[in-house]
């Protein structure tokens, strides 16, 4: 039997089917509790460890290479699963791997790469500040982790805990850089993966439906609110705006993890 028809057959044993959960509902406000506490736990836990071991930055980095692999494996499930089962064996460039909540997937491979202590601030202080903004981001706004199918459904919620877990980890550790300069240092990591999304929404064409970091220049802004701002002021300048909302949004939760873990300190 064919390596693709074994596949096949492993996605359909799993194609549980459900009703889409509503947002705000019991399912969505009881799962984000839980998979958020659990997150904030376990990131408290190898948060410290990881602080009081005798190489922080290389304990760090194991975390991240073994939260990377996961987020491969989960992803490489989630397309086939696409792919297979609800698309009939068509891509569908919505899906395409690149969105703000899939970057942490690219940077926790970083550390198997020579060199990874140069970089890891920079690396830590983005997972930190753009990997909780887009895990909070999703699980408020969840119409797009909610699917007909258990798996699929359950791996957008695991998927975001895992996001928030990562940068409260890198926080807490005290491998990223919690100063505004720790900020700063993220922007243009930020920039280069605005303009690749924005590129490959482009490559793909208006008839994709591709829309990596929601700002596809043949359309509105699928995001709520800024959809809005989209039509009523134009694509473009929607996407500015969104762009601008996103560093306003990381830089709120740099300052909070600041704040929160300066007033901790004090405590201690």
């Amino acid at each position: 039997m064919a390596l693709t028809e074994w596949l096949r057959l492993l996605l359909h044993a799993t194609d549980w089917q459900m009703q889409p959960p509503a947002p705000c509902s019991a399912f969505h406000l009881l799962l984000t509790t839980a998979g958020v506490f659990t997150a904030w736990f376990l990131a408290r836990v190898l948060g410290h460890r990881a602080r009081k071991s005798e190489s922080p930055v290389s304990t760090v980095g194991r975390t991240l290479s073994v939260c990377g692999l996961l987020l491969v494996l989960m992803e490489l499930y989630k397309q086939a699963f696409l792919f297979f089962i609800v698309n009939d064996r068509h891509f569908d460039w919505w899906y395409f791997p690149f969105q703000l909540c899939s970057i942490p997937m690219y940077l926790c491979l970083l550390p198997f790469l020579p060199g990874w202590k140069q970089y890891a601030s920079v690396c830590t202080s983005f997972l930190q500040d753009f990997g909780i903004l887009g895990g909070i981001m999703a699980l408020a706004v969840p119409p797009g982790l909610m699917h007909p199918y258990w798996t699929l459904t359950l791996h957008g919620f695991i998927w975001h805990f895992i996001l928030i877990f990562i940068g409260l980890f890198c926080a807490i550790s005290g491998t990223s850089d919690l100063c505004r300069r720790g900020f700063l240092r993220t922007l243009p990591l930020y920039f280069l993966c605005c303009l690749t999304a924005l590129a490959i929404n482009t490559a793909a064409g208006p008839a994709s439906g591709a829309e990596m970091f929601y700002i596809s220049p043949f359309r509105p802004s699928g995001q709520p609110f800024f959809h809005q701002i989209s039509v009523t002021l134009g694509i473009f300048p929607g996407i500015m705006i969104y762009i601008a909302a996103m560093l306003l949004g990381a830089a709120l939760v740099h300052s909070i993890i600041q704040h929160a873990l300066s007033q901790a300190s004090s405590a201690t």
